[in-house]
């Protein structure tokens, strides 16, 4: 089955909320793919929603710092009014959606990433993703929030970019597409069309990378890794069918890609 996953930023699901542009977008990735998969992050609405509760906001490299009281809000706002949102959205506009977490069926266990960050952590595929297999066959849209939970239970806040790599690993995605409010990775202030895991460390070594972007392009290298090659960042998925081709945004290739294109227009 091929499939496309697409992770959209917190910033990207209000215009995916307010217009019918996304649903159009979906429309075209159906005829290319047996299956598509939604990932969501919430940043933006829980650090409105904490501000309104009193509550501090700190990101450490992108992530954000997490205490029990903004876990609550994290799980409250994400999993819950967002991921309605988005499901009740596809499920109006003609498609089969079904809301989820990583929290859903045990199949992913959140490992804390250090004691610094709170309630933060990584996810470990522990448990069987059959039933995700089986939506996708029955042409549901699983729209996934990225709150997990830790091996006792507690509510974990993974950052959805993480989350959207240990998914798309799971469900051996054929195209994963890191939709945000940026055009693509910029270098020395200029987008980037391709990005080798080479150039994405040195990028954040020297300072080119910084913020959500840097756990962003280390989840691209770990997808890399793990044999997942259609990697795209950007903000515009200008997608034609059949053709696969998208002139815009960043694709994140591996380095011998990288020798074959500077071959093939040498």
């Amino acid at each position: 089955m091929k499939i496309a996953l697409v992770k959209i930023s917190g910033k990207t699901i209000s215009e995916f909320l307010s217009t019918d542009k996304w649903i159009e977008i979906f429309k075209k990735l159906k005829l290319e793919f047996n299956g598509i998969v939604l990932v969501h992050g919430a940043g933006k609405s829980i650090t409105e929603w904490s501000e309104k509760l009193g509550l501090e906001t700190e990101f450490v490299n992108g992530q954000r710092v997490t205490t029990k009281e903004q876990m609550e809000v994290v799980a409250a706002v994400q999993a819950g009014v967002l991921n309605s949102q988005l499901t009740a959205k596809l499920n109006s506009s003609g498609f089969k959606a079904a809301g989820h977490s990583g929290i859903d069926h045990g199949s992913f266990v959140a490992n804390y990433f250090n004691e610094n960050l709170g309630y933060v952590g990584k996810p470990e595929l522990v448990g069987s993703i059959d039933w995700i297999n089986d939506l996708l066959a029955g042409q549901v849209i699983p729209v996934f929030s990225s709150v997990c939970a830790d091996t006792g239970g507690n509510l974990m806040n993974v950052n959805a970019d993480v989350f959207a790599e240990s998914l798309a690993a799971a469900i051996k995605a054929d195209t994963i597409f890191f939709v945000s409010d940026v055009e693509g990775v910029k270098i020395n202030n200029s987008v980037r069309t391709t990005l080798t895991e080479e150039e994405i460390t040195t990028g954040i070594v020297n300072g080119d990378i910084t913020d959500g972007m840097i756990p962003k392009l280390q989840s691209c290298i770990q997808l890399l890794k793990k044999g997942i090659n259609k990697i795209w960042i950007g903000a515009q998925i200008n997608y034609q069918p059949k053709i696969s081709i998208i002139n815009s945004g960043t694709w994140i290739i591996n380095q011998d890609e990288k020798q074959y294109e500077l071959h093939r227009t040498a």
